[in-house]
């Protein structure tokens, strides 16, 4: 392993790109996820990569797209309003089966908002912001050392399945610091080749990559094969984490920062005497929906818990479909629920 360090989450998570052999990043400035792009153009060029503080969002993604069919590792973040300008791109990057990550830091809203945090754009990103029968893989982190695996971990996701990996964090998790340890930084040179990537056709046919097909049979492939790949990666590379959940009469979901906050939860809670479990989500999409289902089936209440309006909440009932009581509590613009109330939320359904 690499040193120790004191960083904000959104260093962490710049510097675990960096080390995870990330060649490209393009972004635009939008608080709170500031200090990640900084990291990044502290640090890219000093290390023979690219950095470019692109025009517009719309742009960075642009440039995402072209650095990734080019078979590079690359990366773009932003907050809320620049992920929403980024959608037209994000779906085309998913629809060329191009890998890449895009690191979301979430913020108050709809619409401008606020700058405070949020986890208000698990609709945008798990059920696809853009247009099309597309997927992101999505990962949660809920402390600033889980965002740096959770990083390095994107981008291996990404180049193994062809697919963009998202990011979803928030402004409190991007600011946060904590004691990390990171891994040696990885040679970009040491990565496999990516034979079918826009390299130069030397010696070999050329490599079209695009995601337009005129003709509906075609299309219909396309489609096709992206499903069968969903349905590959929701086989293999669901994650989710269990907390005193063995003997719990009441479970909270929730993922993110409200997951780690849940974990002082279920100590205070515990210490009263109530057995309250936490099923955290790691992986947003593809969401783990039979691992909830089977606790459903031995629990008695699944409560939900978000800094939102219940996103989340809707996959939990889905998951669970009335096997248990699903009572929801949340908070929105960028207001964060304290250990104290989601506790006082607890005891209303505890039996």
């Amino acid at each position: 392993m690499g040193e120790r360090l004191l960083l904000r989450g959104n260093e962490v998570i710049a510097e675990a790109a960096i080390r995870a052999g990330c060649q490209c990043y393009f972004a635009y400035p939008i608080t709170p996820q500031a200090e990640l792009l900084e990291h990044m153009a502290n640090n890219m060029p000093r290390l023979g990569r690219t950095f470019i503080q692109a025009e517009s969002e719309l742009a960075a993604i642009s440039m995402v797209y072209g650095a990734a069919g080019a078979g590079v590792r690359t990366m773009t973040s932003s907050s809320s309003p620049g992920i929403s300008l980024k959608q037209e791109g994000i779906s085309y990057l998913a629809g060329a089966n191009l890998p890449c990550v895009i690191v979301n830091v979430v913020r108050g809203g709809p619409g401008l908002g606020n700058i405070a945090p949020s986890q208000c754009d698990y609709f945008q990103a798990t059920k696809g912001g853009g247009h099309g029968d597309y997927r992101l893989i999505v990962l949660g982190p809920s402390t600033v050392p889980e965002a740096g695996e959770l990083t390095m971990l994107a981008f291996e996701l990404a180049d193994q399945y062809r697919i963009p990996v998202m990011i979803l964090a928030d402004g409190l998790l991007g600011q946060m610091m904590e004691p990390v340890e990171l891994p040696d930084p990885i040679d970009p040179a040491s990565l496999p080749a990516k034979e079918w990537a826009t390299t130069g056709a030397k010696g070999r046919a050329p490599n079209i990559i695009l995601s337009f097909e005129m003709d509906p049979e075609g299309l219909k492939q396309i489609n096709d094969d992206l499903q069968a790949k969903y349905r590959t990666i929701t086989k293999n590379e669901v994650r989710y984490e269990q907390t005193d959940t063995d003997d719990a009469d009441i479970v909270i979901a929730a993922y993110g920062t409200i997951g780690r906050i849940c974990k002082s939860v279920v100590r205070m809670a515990r210490a009263e005497g109530i057995k309250v479990g936490l099923f955290r989500p790691i992986t947003l999409w593809p969401f783990p929906t039979e691992p909830l289902k089977a606790l459903s089936e031995r629990v008695d209440t699944i409560l939900s818990v978000e800094m939102s309006a219940g996103q989340m909440w809707e996959d939990v009932r889905l998951a669970v479909a009335e096997r248990a009581k699903t009572p929801f509590y949340g908070e929105t613009g960028g207001i964060v629920p304290t250990p104290r109330s989601i506790l006082n939320e607890v005891k209303k359904h505890v039996r």
